[in-house]
């Protein structure tokens, strides 16, 4: 069975996490599911000190604190990250979470398990807002190498859940639905698109003379400054 784990930027049960919940028990059994609520397992912000680009992720003053988060990813066949907008934009817990695996971007020291993951944000409001909250979280999915990316997102018109229309929450229910069956579909044999190989490619000519060492020995130790690649 697949392994999903399910990231709730807020430790609210809104809207937003009914939805990645409905999502993740479609793709698999309720003990396959982990979850993580933001702030509450993790609420630290991003101090800005470069340790992790430059001597190590382990250096990272929250790295401890991080680490059970990041081993649930790294378990994880499917990454759900669900956020509700708050002002336009993904919730500043889960904003903080993403920008402490800044280090794990494509441009610096991805992480070869991302390349066979498939992840899906998700994201609600009452009105307007959605598209650039889902973009917020789909960006790093996509620079931290996960190929296959799918959005969800309403605008529900409501502040909790059970206010939510009954043929509205039935939609979302059929959308979540279709996803869950592509996600399965793709189980062990993810399909990695032309643009994130093209992304590599030139990272990867980047890194032959990286500016900096610990990117570039990365790089050259795993093969991928050459002809390997994280995905065969």
């Amino acid at each position: 069975m697949m392994k999903v784990v399910l990231i709730s930027g807020t430790a609210h049960k809104g809207s937003t996490y009914r939805i990645g919940r409905i999502v993740a028990e479609k793709v698999t059994s309720a003990e396959n599911i982990s979850e993580v609520f933001l702030p509450r397992d993790f609420g630290e912000f991003c101090r800005g000190c470069t340790n992790c680009f430059v001597k190590g992720e382990d250096k990272c003053p929250h790295f401890e604190k991080l680490r059970p988060i990041t081993e649930l990813i790294d378990a994880a066949d499917v990454v759900i990250l669900a956020s509700p907008v708050y002002v336009y934009h993904c919730t500043g817990q889960m904003k903080a979470l993403l920008d402490h695996y800044g280090y794990r971007w494509m441009a610096h020291r991805p992480e070869e398990k991302m390349f066979s993951k498939q992840a899906v944000v998700v994201s609600t409001a009452a009105g307007a807002g959605v598209k650039s909250a889902l973009r917020d979280m789909a960006d790093s999915c996509f620079f931290w190498g996960i190929p296959q990316t799918y959005k969800l997102g309403k605008a529900v018109a409501a502040t909790d859940w059970d206010s939510v229309k009954p043929e509205l929450r039935d939609k979302i229910n059929a959308e979540a639905g279709k996803i869950a069956k592509k996600i399965r579909k793709r189980e062990k044999k993810v399909p990695v698109g032309i643009k994130t190989r093209a992304f590599f490619k030139i990272m990867s000519l980047m890194q032959k003379n990286g500016w900096n060492p610990a990117d570039a020995d990365y790089w050259k130790a795993k093969g991928w400054t050459g002809s390997k690649r994280p995905w065969r």
